[in-house]
């Protein structure tokens, strides 16, 4: 017989610690790579900067911005998306 987590322990589909790339997006400006790395770096010290990835819309007037967090936990990943989603030069977070 399959055992349930506690009520209070919903399943996770995340094991963790695991590597989880998130993508940002943001108007193309001057600082807007440096203030997500910032970021990251808050909630995962040992994250590494040279694995961003970035993407230029179309047009050039937005950027995707690829970062690969260490999450070790789920109070820690939606920290991590609070704190991005309001930063202002942020659009999206995915």
């Amino acid at each position: 017989m399959p055992t349930t987590p506690p009520a209070s322990q919903p399943e996770s589909l995340i094991e963790y610690p695991s590597l989880f790339p998130i993508k940002v997006m943001g108007i193309k400006v001057d600082g807007l790579v440096h203030a997500i790395t910032v970021i990251a770096e808050h909630f995962d010290p040992a994250f590494d900067a040279s694995t961003i990835e970035l993407r230029e819309s179309k047009g050039g007037k937005y950027l995707g911005v690829t970062i690969t967090v260490t999450a070790t936990s789920r109070e820690q990943l939606d920290e991590l998306y609070r704190t991005l989603s309001t930063h202002p030069m942020v659009k999206v977070v995915l």
